[in-house]
């Protein structure tokens, strides 16, 4: 079992033909992804050789789906185009929107977003890796090599604490991990993610990732304490930032005591969650959890 994405799932690439499209798109068939098709308008009826498959273009993500039964898009497509490709994605009914582009502008990105939401799409990101369910699929930029199935469930706004933390745990592995990205508006939160590992037979545990800025990891805190049975491991990023000051994402905006790091730990340990305070003491956490049986 996973969330969200499966061996079973067939994958279209939205801007596959560039330089990034082309790039990823290798990396993630070599994972064993199921892509299907890329999608470029200017390109449609050619098809692109990855060593041993030809990977075939289609003009719109609506006729891509038509002829492969896809239902996950990857978009690859530069910031300016981004909102119009998510929009084309949910008009054609996609399930599974993986919106890697970051830059895009905020405004866009309430569009689309609440615009999938109303269609029935799922948006991952934007600004994301995008998510792995490790043996079967990857859709984005995850790495497919640092890591095996296993029992943790992962949900990140960071990308690169979502590497460090699937490496350090590489010997239990991973049902599923999911970047959800650290821009202001994304299309999938902690709070979705937690629901649905939650049901998901196969994830024992589940590790959050947060970081300074806005009030998620609070709202993720509160759902946990309300609906989550199983164990949760935390570790919130940006405890050496300045109070006051914009850091990374565009997201992390601190004001007063409200979204701190401190504020976040709080929050999360007064809900059972076991907070680190280094990726390294937060692995810890997780393998003394699974030792002791949760």
């Amino acid at each position: 079992m996973a969330i969200y994405l499966t061996k079973e799932s067939k994958v279209l690439v939205q801007g596959m033909t560039g330089a990034e499209g082309m790039k990823h798109t290798r990396r993630m068939l070599a994972a064993g992804t199921d892509v299907v098709g890329g999608v470029n308008p200017r390109k449609a009826g050619r098809s692109v050789d990855f060593d041993d498959r030809a990977v075939p273009v289609y003009g719109t993500v609506a006729e891509g789906m038509a002829a492969t039964g896809a239902d996950v898009t990857v978009v690859f497509v530069p910031p300016a185009f981004a909102k119009a490709a998510v929009l084309e994605a949910a008009d054609a009914g996609i399930g599974l929107a993986v919106v890697i582009t970051e830059g895009i502008p905020v405004h866009d990105s309430v569009a689309f977003t609440s615009y999938a939401k109303r269609n029935g799409t799922r948006i991952i990101g934007p600004n994301c890796p995008g998510l792995i369910t490790p043996g079967q699929s990857n859709a984005g930029i995850i790495p497919a090599d640092i890591t095996k199935p296993g029992r943790i469930g992962l949900v990140s706004k960071s990308g690169t604490l979502t590497y460090q933390l699937m490496y350090e745990l590489r010997d239990i592995g991973f049902s599923t991990c999911v970047g959800i990205g650290g821009d202001p508006v994304v299309g999938t939160n902690h709070i979705d993610c937690l629901a649905a590992f939650q049901e998901d037979p196969d994830t024992e545990l589940v590790v959050l990732i947060g970081e300074i800025g806005g009030d998620a990891e609070e709202r993720a805190a509160a759902y946990v304490r309300d609906h989550v049975t199983k164990p949760v491991v935390g570790y919130i990023a940006g405890f050496t930032a300045p109070e006051g000051r914009t850091m990374g994402h565009a997201g992390a905006i601190v004001s007063g005591s409200a979204g701190t790091a401190r504020a976040k730990q709080e929050a999360l340990e007064a809900a059972g969650v076991r907070v680190g305070s280094t990726p390294t003491e937060t692995a810890r956490l997780v393998l003394e959890l699974l030792a002791a049986g949760g």
